[in-house]
């Protein structure tokens, strides 16, 4: 049974038009240990996406669907029981662990928070699995890190906190938003890489939300490509990479820089022309009509359905498949986890 399933979720936000969908008939599963990578332009749905699985939608958006944790529908729950649930059963890293971090508290007290609410550990016990905690993600002294406060310390330092503090109490599923986008390459695959051991390490799942493609291949199992609210393609990561078949994957492939055989970018990088429609004019069909060089009148009126490519559950929404050449220009080769 997978730890979490989510069917046909619509998020709707408010508009000068009325309520608007900007997440549209989302459904996928997440198995225990696996990694899923879900990637896109902004403003396509992603981190509504992440917030309504953690209940912390902002007032005024609604969520209709189905989310499942464990089994249990977290959709219409009690904000006491959501409150429960999170911290202790998924937790997650946000993209700006300075905002997310409180500058008026002690980091020791930050980390040890979750601990005292449920694990319902005194304060000494908390203080001292927090300093377990922060020497795990790498705070080399933590004796002082327990001390001090969010902004003494660098933006590497700050997402490894923000890890400690998610990984307090063990939770089966945890979300990282963009994590450590401030951080140079190597720091943030570092970062990863920790992710991915403490995650193997106890069996967790891991949901990746990123607008980086070559982020998403080194770092996941299954991916999903969305775009307006709707996910166009989907599938294990390396047959999505590799046999691209939404234009809009493919156009994001062929958009990522590409280092030459003499380590020189490419002179120009292809663009995505056009811009993404605002909610207000959101139409029915494909999200991506109009910006595709496919397009035709039923890709503006018709919702897309989901065609399987291959037996290992690569599928696409594209009414218009069969016109997308075979081949995405520019495609990288891979590191694939």
């Amino acid at each position: 049974m997978p730890l979490l399933e989510v069917s046909d979720l619509h998020i709707a936000l408010p508009t000068a038009q009325g309520m608007v969908d900007a997440v549209r008939g989302l459904s996928f599963s997440l198995e225990r240990g696996q990694t899923l990578g879900l990637v896109g332009e902004s403003g396509g749905g992603k981190s509504l996406t992440a917030l309504a699985l953690l209940g912390l939608l902002p007032e005024g958006i609604s969520a209709r669907g189905s989310i499942r944790l464990n089994s249990q529908e977290l959709l219409g729950l009690p904000d006491a029981r959501l409150r429960q649930l999170r911290g202790l059963h998924m937790g997650m890293v946000l993209q700006e662990p300075l905002t997310t971090l409180d500058p008026k508290r002690r980091i020791g007290e930050q980390v040890a928070a979750p601990l005292r609410l449920h694990s319902k550990l005194g304060r000494s016990a908390a203080r001292q699995h927090a300093q377990v905690l922060l020497r795990r993600v790498g705070i080399q002294d933590s004796t002082r890190c327990m001390e001090a406060y969010p902004q003494e310390f660098s933006a590497g330092q700050r997402q490894r906190i923000t890890l400690a503090i998610a990984l307090a109490c063990g939770p089966a599923l945890l979300i990282a938003d963009e994590p450590a986008p401030a951080l140079d390459p190597i720091l943030r695959q570092q970062m990863l890489d920790l992710v991915w051991d403490l995650n193997v390490e106890r069996n967790r799942s891991l949901l990746l939300i990123s607008r980086d493609l070559g982020l998403i291949a080194e770092n996941t199992d299954h991916l999903l490509v969305m775009y307006g609210g709707m996910v166009l393609e989907s599938g294990p990561t390396p047959a999505v990479l590799r046999d691209a078949a939404h234009p809009y994957t493919r156009r994001l492939l062929a958009a990522r820089p590409v280092l030459s055989q003499k380590n020189r970018l490419r002179q120009t990088l292809p663009t995505i022309t056009g811009t993404a429609p605002p909610l207000s004019v959101m139409r029915a069909g494909c999200p991506f009509a109009g910006r595709c060089e496919f397009t035709l009148a039923a890709c503006q009126h018709e919702p897309p359905a989901a065609q399987t490519l291959s037996e290992d559950g690569h599928n696409v929404r594209c009414v218009r498949i069969q016109a997308v050449p075979d081949v995405a220009p520019g495609q990288p080769t891979w590191k694939l986890r």
